[in-house]
């Protein structure tokens, strides 16, 4: 029977086509609770909500293809954001290198948890966890244990709420350019390669002459520099940095990358399963705000979900 399937389904990844159909039913379900769920408008804000997530989604991605985990993303998320507030605060210099520091300190939190990780052999779990913490307390130093009081620059406010092209926010096209990145250089380039011939098998990785210490320390500095972006575009959205602001996306990163179908040890996965994973997600979590379910209902439901399509899957990647 699967032989006389045209080519291009033969090679389908049955977890993204789960996803992209669990989609579907999703904009059905919502669309019998409220008539406008399936209007253009609500659709373009979904998926501009999505694209934060999206963002650092990415590069949760790539650690996980490496059969690592980055539970560093909550405090890469907020101090990538606060720091960026906080140069603009020193002027029109401030202002302008405002995002590139930003970015560079997430670049830096992903640096501590690669050379930890790969040069100290410490278990990537214990390795970020610990970085989080670190860079939780160097956070809450730098701002006294209250709310940052710098704001956002002008150029982050147009990053993630303006458009350039009229009708598609700019978050939209920068998660796009962000993805056609990664998946140019997970499919065209040798470090691409590498990242998945480590996660099939780290030590056969170094037999074949790959240097795997670099490779996963490189993946985890772009990993904390999409966090610290990702924060970047959400304090440009509410137009302030904000403490523990990286917390809500921890789950919901390695849960869009695993519902997408890359393997939680490595070594398998595409970057349009992590597309769906982070629709997906950003869909649930909007039908269950209209129904206007209390939170301890909607935890309930969304660790359900999360549960009931690994099941569905879960078999078929073990026989892999």
């Amino acid at each position: 029977m699967t032989e006389r399937m045209p080519s291009f389904v033969r090679r389908l990844d049955r977890a993204v086509v789960i996803a992209f159909a669990c989609i579907v039913l999703l904009l059905i379900l919502g669309s019998l609770y409220s008539s406008s769920f399936l209007s253009p408008e609500y659709l373009l804000q979904q998926l501009k909500v999505a694209s934060f997530l999206g963002v650092i989604a990415t590069g949760m991605m790539l650690v996980i293809l490496l059969g690592q985990i980055d539970l560093s993303v909550p405090w890469a998320v907020s101090t990538g954001a606060m720091m960026a507030c906080a140069a603009a605060a020193y002027g029109d210099v401030g202002a302008a290198f405002a995002i590139p520091f930003g970015i560079l300190c997430g670049v830096a939190i992903g640096v501590v948890n690669g050379l930890g990780v790969a040069y100290l052999r410490i278990p990537s779990m214990i390795m970020t966890l610990a970085t989080n913490a670190v860079a939780q307390g160097a956070m809450v130093v730098y701002t006294g244990g209250f709310s940052p009081q710098d704001s956002a620059t002008g150029a982050m406010r147009f990053l993630a709420t303006g458009s350039i092209i009229p009708g598609i926010p700019n978050v939209v096209i920068i998660w796009a350019l962000v993805g056609a990145g990664m998946v140019f250089v997970l499919t065209r380039t040798s470090f691409g390669r590498c990242v998945y011939g480590i996660g099939n098998r780290e030590r056969a990785a170094y037999l074949s002459g790959i240097n795997t210490r670099r490779i996963v320390m490189i993946a985890f500095a772009v990993a904390g520099g999409l966090s610290a972006l990702g924060g970047i575009l959400l304090a440009g959205y509410a137009s302030k940095a904000a403490q523990s602001m990286g917390d809500a996306y921890l789950l919901p990163a390695i849960a869009a990358v695993v519902l997408g179908g890359t393997s939680i040890i490595g070594g398998r996965g595409s970057y349009l399963g992590t597309i769906a994973g982070v629709i997906l997600i950003t869909l649930l979590q909007s039908i269950l705000s209209v129904m206007q379910m209390p939170e301890a209902g909607r935890q309930i439901i969304y660790g359900l979900v999360i549960i009931v399509m690994l099941l569905l899957y879960g078999r078929t990647a073990a026989e892999r």
